[in-house]
């Protein structure tokens, strides 16, 4: 099932995507989906960012591949940062390269889209908890994160944060291609098999000590392959299962 949420005029829904048809569902996906019988073409309307997330929790050297290339050692534990909900855009918005910024680069990530609350959750439990999957970019502002040792303006800029272009609700995280096009061209390819630590234990783990909320997304991590965007790249993030999230560089 894929769950996008939309915009047609001054109004916004959720809805369900089916052969490029949306069926409106009642209020939000996260108390149960109940289709109104109210269809939209796809070309009808305009894609929004999947969810509403309070907040991106996202997980840094999480493939053992991407640790190689920046010559880091794999973590013990999950290395989490913050991203702010400023920072979401949806499919197609574009990316704002801030004032000051030298070096821009994209990472393709698999999303995770939580479905309810979620406090103190057993790696056995944590599937239970998870309402679908979504593409993500991590946009970060590499000269910043170097300068600045820690990661609050590097990665949590506005429009840092691209979701969608829909949530996919069947699909093992466990076996997700990543893929990174620029232009294009592909320039970062992984597949979450090569994760450190997987869905279950991220969620065990963040919600150890941070309450996760129906709509937080947790960024997975990026596997090798990143580098800079520049000014009117069109940047495409693609998860297999899924589908593809389409931003351009402004």
């Amino acid at each position: 099932m894929k769950i996008v949420r939309y915009s047609i005029g001054r109004k916004t829904a959720y809805g369900i995507l089916k052969d490029n048809r949306i069926e409106r569902i009642a209020g939000t996906p996260y108390r149960g989906i109940k289709g109104t019988k109210e269809y939209r073409k796809l070309s009808e309307v305009k894609l929004l960012a999947p969810c509403l997330p309070s907040k991106v929790i996202a997980i840094g050297l999480n493939y053992y591949k991407h640790a190689q290339e920046v010559k880091q050692e794999v973590p013990k534990e999950p290395l989490t940062f913050f991203k702010p909900s400023t920072s979401v855009i949806g499919p197609e918005e574009k990316i704002i390269r801030p004032k000051g910024c030298e070096q821009l680069d994209y990472e393709a990530e698999l999303g995770v889209v939580i479905g309810k609350t979620a406090t103190r959750v057993s790696k056995a439990d944590a599937m239970q908890y998870v309402l679908g999957y979504t593409c993500f970019n991590d946009v970060t502002a590499r000269d910043w994160q170097r300068i600045d040792k820690q990661w609050t303006r590097a990665k949590g800029s506005d429009t840092f944060s691209p979701i969608g272009p829909w949530i996919e609700t069947d699909l093992d995280p466990a076996n997700v291609t990543v893929e990174a096009y620029l232009n294009g061209k592909r320039v970062q390819q992984g597949n979450t098999s090569d994760l450190v630590f997987d869905v279950p234990a991220l969620i065990s783990f963040i919600t150890n000590s941070i309450t996760l909320l129906p709509g937080d997304v947790i960024a997975t991590g990026t596997p090798a392959g990143i580098a800079p965007m520049q000014t009117g790249d069109v940047i495409e993030i693609k998860c297999s299962g899924i589908g593809t999230l389409k931003n351009t560089v402004a």
